[in-house]
C-alpha cells in the first residue's frame, strides 16, 4: 500500500548561528534560529516521513523542552523517522522538498542537499527532489526574516 506524508517547517534567520539546509551548512551572515540546528528542510521531511505512518509529528518525538535536543543535528531527527518507517516495514519511495525563501539562492546548494538527504535517508539521489521558491518580497521569506520549507514523503508500507 501507498501512502503519503506531508511536512512544513519555519523558523526565523537571526545573526550568530549557522546556516544548515538539507544537511549542509552554507556560507551566510545569518542562520536559522532553533532548539536544534533548526534545519527546516529536514524537519519538514522528518514531518513527513513520520505523517506516513501517523506516528505523530517531530515535536513529539523531540520536544524542545528535552535539553538532549538542544543544537542537535536534524540529521538525526530524519534518520530516527526513516528507521520507525523501516520498522513498520515500509520503504520510501520519494521525498519531495521545496524551500521558501528570498536567501540563500538554493540553486548553487540543490545537488548537495540532494545527495545529504538520500544519504541520510538511505535511499538512491534519483528518489529525493529539491526545489526553492522565493515569495517575490511578500511575508517573512520576502523580507528576509526566515526561511519555510514544505515537503512530501511517498513510502510502500505492507497491507496490514
Amino acid at each position: 500500500m501507498n501512502r503519503v506524508g506531508f511536512g512544513v517547517d519555519l523558523h526565523p534567520l537571526v545573526a550568530g548561528r549557522p546556516l544548515v539546509l538539507g544537511g549542509v551548512t552554507l556560507e551566510s551572515d545569518l542562520g536559522l534560529a532553533g532548539h536544534s540546528d533548526a534545519d527546516v528542510a529536514l524537519h519538514a521531511l522528518t514531518d513527513a516521513v513520520l505523517g506516513t505512518i501517523a506516528a505523530g509529528d517531530i515535536g513529539m518525538h523531540f520536544p524542545p523542552s528535552d535539553p538532549q535536543w538542544r543544537g542537535a543535528s536534524s540529521h538525526r531527527f530524519l534518520r530516527q523517522a526513516v528507521d520507525l518507517l523501516q520498522a513498520a516495514g515500509g520503504r520510501i519511495v520519494h521525498l519531495d522538498l521545496t524551500l521558501v525563501c528570498q536567501v540563500p539562492r538554493i540553486g548553487p546548494h540543490r545537488d548537495a542537499m540532494v545527495e545529504s538527504i538520500a544519504r541520510i535517508a538511505g535511499v538512491e539521489r534519483g528518489r529525493v527532489s529539491v526545489k526553492a521558491t522565493t515569495t517575490e518580497g511578500l511575508g517573512f521569506t520576502g523580507r528576509r526574516e526566515g526561511i519555510a520549507a514544505q515537503a512530501i514523503a511517498t513510502v510502500e508500507l505492507p497491507r496490514r
